[in-house]
C-alpha cells in the first residue's frame, strides 16, 4: 500500500502529501495526473503531481478538502497508507521552445501549473508566471512558482497579495508579446483567459471535469473541444482554449453538487 511520507497544511483546507511510489515518480511528466483512493470504500480522487523525485520514489500532491474523500485524505498524515495510487495518467505537457510564454494559475491550479512553467523554463522559454487567490492567506507556493519563472506576477481578489483583481487584468498588461498562454484553475477562470487571448495569443488549458477511472473506460471525463468529443484523461488533460465547450464543463462538473452535499453531511454525524 502506497505510504504518506510527508504532509502539511500550506494554506486554509489546502493540504500537501508526499507518498512513497517510486514506478510513478520514475515515469512524471508535467501535466499528468494520478488517481487514488484513500480507503477500499473510498471514491478516486485525480489530482495533478505537483512534484516528483524520482531518485527518493516520491510524488507531491496538492490537494483542497471540500468533499467527503478529500477531507478522509487530510486527516491522514506522515506514516498512514492509501488504498491504492494510479498513474503517471493523461499525456504530458506539449514542452517544447515556443519563445516567451505566461503560465496562468488560479487557485487549486498553482500546483498542476508549476511543473509546466518549470519544464517550460527549462526548455529555454522565458516564463511570465501570473498566479492569484481570494486572499493572501489562500495564496499557495509562491517560492515554488519564483524559482520556476523568469517572473512572477500575483494577484488577489481583495488586494492583500500582489495586485488587486484577477488574473485576467494581470494577463491584460503582458499579452503583447506572448508565444503562448497555458492556465489551470477554475473553470471560469479558464473561459475567462480563453476569451481574453482569442484571435491574440495561441492558449493552451488543463481541464478537470468529473473523472472515475482515469483511464479513458468509464467515459465520466467527456468533454467537447473543437466541436467533438474527447475524454480529459486520455485525450488530454490539456486542450486548446478557444475550442474548449466551457458551458458543457461548467454543467458537467456541478452536476454531483447535491450529492455531495448529502455524503459530507452523512460523513459529519459519523464523526461528530
Amino acid at each position: 500500500m502506497p505510504k504518506i511520507v510527508g504532509a502539511e497544511t500550506l494554506a486554509p483546507d489546502i493540504n500537501k502529501i508526499v507518498v512513497e511510489a517510486p514506478q510513478i515518480a520514475s515515469k512524471a511528466s508535467a501535466g499528468q495526473f494520478v488517481v487514488l483512493r484513500v480507503d477500499e470504500q473510498g471514491e478516486r480522487i485525480p489530482l495533478t503531481i505537483f512534484d516528483w523525485d524520482s531518485g527518493e520514489g516520491t510524488i507531491d500532491l496538492v490537494f483542497l478538502k471540500v468533499g467527503t474523500s478529500t477531507q478522509k485524505l487530510g486527516r491522514l498524515k506522515a506514516g498512514d497508507t492509501l488504498a491504492d495510487i494510479l498513474g503517471p495518467l493523461g499525456k504530458p505537457f506539449p514542452v517544447k521552445k515556443y519563445g516567451k510564454i505566461a503560465c496562468v494559475g488560479g487557485g487549486l491550479g498553482i500546483p498542476a501549473i508549476h511543473p509546466i512553467a518549470r519544464a517550460m523554463r527549462q526548455a529555454g522559454n522565458e516564463v511570465v508566471s501570473v498566479v492569484g487567490a481570494r486572499t493572501r492567506q489562500l495564496m499557495i507556493l509562491s517560492d515554488e512558482m519564483s524559482c520556476a519563472s523568469d517572473s512572477l506576477l500575483m494577484c488577489s481578489d481583495d488586494g492583500s497579495c500582489g495586485v488587486k483583481g484577477f488574473v485576467t487584468n494581470v494577463l491584460t498588461d503582458v499579452l503583447d508579446d506572448l508565444d503562448l498562454v497555458v492556465a489551470v484553475g477554475p473553470v471560469k477562470m479558464m473561459e475567462a483567459v480563453a476569451e481574453l487571448t482569442r484571435n491574440k495569443a495561441d492558449t493552451i488549458v488543463s481541464l478537470n471535469p468529473v473523472m472515475v477511472d482515469g483511464t479513458g473506460m468509464c467515459g465520466a471525463c467527456r468533454v467537447k473541444v473543437g466541436g467533438q468529443v474527447k475524454f480529459a484523461c486520455v485525450d488530454g488533460p490539456d486542450f486548446n482554449a478557444h475550442q474548449v465547450d466551457f458551458k458543457e464543463l461548467w454543467n458537467k462538473n456541478n452536476q454531483y453538487v447535491e450529492s455531495e452535499r448529502h455524503s459530507m453531511k452523512c460523513w459529519g454525524r459519523g464523526n461528530d
